[in-house]
């Protein structure tokens, strides 16, 4: 099984977009294919993200690892992974790419990433 990812709205989209032109088969959606828009509160993306088993990748290095932490301790999540705005965007889907080839799901259940 891949990992499935899930676009927060801070994510910046041509990440995505670059990360889906190194491999058109990675499954990373969007935040607005998610209905995820600016204001949606942490949690509920975290919810979302993890009824259908997708690890939430966000820049939001302020709030969303306390939210995420707040979760797990009530239940299993597919992971998050926090990349750095500071990434160019070819090394932040690089990196995501190197992610979705070398790893499997279960090495992120209950686990966030910092990219830096």
């Amino acid at each position: 099984m891949k990992i499935k990812f899930q676009a927060d709205n801070d994510l910046n989209y041509d990440i995505v977009q670059a990360v889906l032109q190194l491999n058109p088969q990675i499954d990373f959606q969007t935040a607005v294919a998610a209905g995820i828009h600016k204001g949606t509160p942490d949690e509920q993306v975290l919810e979302l993200a993890a009824a259908e088993g997708r690890i939430v990748v966000s820049h939001d290095l302020k709030t969303m690892p306390y939210h995420f932490a707040n979760l797990v301790m009530k239940r299993s999540l597919p992971g998050l992974i926090l990349v750095s705005q500071s990434f160019s965007i070819s090394h932040a889907a690089s990196s995501l790419h190197l992610v979705w080839e070398a790893c499997t799901p279960d090495e992120f259940v209950d686990r966030f990433y910092n990219m830096f």
